[in-house]
């Protein structure tokens, strides 16, 4: 009897662990879509946070900045990440959609920088002649010190935030019609690294292979390239804010993980990967 007691106590000990785990709150999977220049450090989050937290599901993918916006928008994401400010018509449809303008992050800054071949001798460049070549008004490299060569434009397409900030604080007007667009800044670096006549732009981590091209604000300015250093200091005339957006102010799950990406730990793995703190 005592045998069968026992047998009944440990079978009704397992039903109710069963129960409990049946009726415990199951992880939230977190959707997180966008920036491509963020891709690679929003994946060295996910990866390092899901293995200090195994009950974490953390889904990361790119696609550009204006696509995880309008996921946003739609509600097919949890956090936008963006290289760019959201505009103000985005801000609307969120606002139209959830009664909310969205929640504003900035998790990581980084320097546009500016990619040519490794032979080509241009060393700096000014705000001035960027926007002159990348306009279409400068189209030789002797133009601005260079050889006698055509300058080939490479850049990223028009859903990227990267594209839209350049656009916006360098060329201030229209790309020229020859600047070949590229699906990243990868495929920017790639294309530069073949090219002794190419120039290219793109986030500050994907710049191995290439020459980084010091930039100055004006021409009595002197010219940088972004560092750490250089972009604490606001010396680095490209620098931006890395955004996360969030349709409200974060709890639960997207909270911690929130806090743990602004955390002293999160911040590390933003140097690591080449990019800069936000503090």
């Amino acid at each position: 009897m005592k045998r069968i007691n026992k047998v009944w106590t440990i079978a009704a000990l397992a039903l109710i662990v069963m129960i409990g785990a049946a009726f415990m709150p199951a992880p939230k999977k977190i959707t997180v879509k966008g920036s491509d220049t963020m891709v690679i450090l929003a994946q060295k989050w996910a990866e390092l946070y899901m293995k200090a937290h195994p009950e974490a599901v953390i889904q990361v993918t790119g696609g550009g900045s204006g696509t995880g916006i309008a996921a946003l928008i739609n509600g097919s994401t949890d956090i936008c990440n963006s290289s760019r400010p959201m505009k103000r018509s985005e801000m609307d449809k969120l606002k139209d959609r959830y009664a909310s303008l969205g929640v504003e992050i900035p998790c990581a800054k980084d320097g546009i920088t500016i990619f040519l071949h490794a032979s080509n001798p241009v060393k700096e460049l000014s705000i001035k002649q960027l926007s002159g070549i990348y306009s279409g008004k400068i189209t030789n490299w002797k133009e601005v010190g260079g050889p006698d060569m055509t300058i080939k434009l490479y850049g990223r397409e028009n859903s990227s935030g990267t594209y839209v900030f350049f656009k916006d604080n360098v060329v201030k007007g229209d790309y020229a019609a020859s600047c070949q667009t590229l699906p990243g800044t990868a495929a920017v670096v790639n294309a530069v690294s073949k090219d002794k006549s190419g120039i290219g732009y793109g986030g500050a981590a994907y710049a191995s292979g290439v020459k980084h091209c010091a930039v100055k604000k004006d021409e009595k300015s002197p010219a940088y390239v972004a560092t750490p250093e250089t972009v604490k200091a606001n010396q680095y005339p490209v620098t931006r804010y890395l955004y996360m957006y969030l349709k409200n102010r974060p709890a639960g799950d997207i909270k911690a993980y929130v806090d743990w990406i602004l955390s002293p730990e999160g911040q590390k793995i933003v140097s690591s990967v080449g990019y800069f703190p936000v503090r």
